[in-house]
């Protein structure tokens, strides 16, 4: 889970893996300009740049669908533009922001993708895909409060989002918040019941962004709200790797009421195992059935 952007709600995160340290606006120029003209060696630019409507005569239409063109075939510098002329010639403005600040992004210039989300603010206040995007590029900068601020305008325009609300919850879980993270990975599940399992590379990438020790209690988390929701294939992968991650699933189940009752579950049992197995470098098929040692007992509310 990461958060999640796009240009129609911005599912952010692969862009994350990607994104550097802020740099000047000089560098960042330099960088986008060889990595366009590197782009341009590529033998598909020929095909498409045959292609490319007019800037001067084409309609906005035509030239925001050759930047979505030019950006979904790895163009993105060349795609910014034609948002650009598209915008130029009248196109719709908030849209076109939006998809201009994640092309930005995507070009790691994060400095000018806050431009282009608070430009579409600024045209529509209630604008909650500018917010969340807004928001996304706080969570890079690591300005976790001020994410969660953005997040939470973003929601309150509009409650009925599963990924705000799930963005939301990853950046309160940066600031140690588990229990409104827990509150609101939970509202994102009820909004869309399966977001989290169409959403593994989302989910891999807040892994790289995460310690080790966060992501395998994140795991942790994420079992806790699909053993609520009566999801077993899900709680069982999920506390998998948060018992490879070094979490102590055994300890912590007694101490929540959803999963206390599987403490003792075969399943449970198994995967435990196989998680120390892996955790002291051995092959977790090779280990001896036999005894696990007692779990801690549950604890009584």
């Amino acid at each position: 889970m990461r958060p999640h952007l796009s240009s129609s709600c911005f599912v952010l995160l692969f862009i994350l893996m990607l994104f550097p340290a802020r740099a000047s606006a000089q560098k960042d120029n330099a960088e986008a300009q060889l990595l366009r003209e590197t782009s341009h060696r590529d033998p598909q630019w020929l095909l498409i740049q045959s292609h490319l409507p007019d800037p001067m005569t084409a309609s906005p239409d035509q030239l925001e669908t050759a930047a979505d063109v030019l950006r979904a075939r790895r163009f993105p510098a060349d795609g910014l533009e034609y948002y650009d002329h598209a915008l130029r010639r009248g196109g719709e403005p908030t849209q076109l922001l939006n998809k201009m600040g994640v092309t930005a992004l995507e070009l790691r210039n994060a400095m000018l993708a806050r431009t282009y989300f608070q430009k579409a603010i600024k045209l529509k206040k209630k604008n909650a895909e500018a917010w969340n995007n807004l928001g996304a590029v706080e969570y890079l900068e690591r300005r976790f409060r001020n994410a969660i601020s953005d997040y939470k305008r973003a929601i309150k325009i509009d409650k009925n989002s599963s990924t705000y609300h799930s963005n939301l919850g990853t950046a309160y879980f940066e600031v140690k918040d588990f229990e409104s993270a827990r509150k609101e990975y939970g509202i994102a599940l009820q909004l869309d019941p399966l977001m989290f399992e169409r959403r593994r590379g989302m989910a891999g990438v807040t892994a790289h962004m995460l310690s080790p020790e966060d992501h395998a209690r994140f795991c942790f988390e994420m079992a806790r709200l699909y053993a609520k929701a009566g999801d077993e294939v899900q709680m069982l992968h999920s506390l998998t790797k948060a018992s490879e991650g070094g979490f102590d699933v055994a300890g912590e189940m007694g101490r929540d009421a959803a999963l206390a009752h599987y403490r003792k579950d075969p399943r449970v049992l198994l995967l435990l195992q196989n998680a120390r197995a892996l955790r002291a470098g051995r092959d977790a098929t090779s280990v001896a059935s036999g005894t696990l040692p007692p779990l801690p007992p549950p604890l009584h509310e």
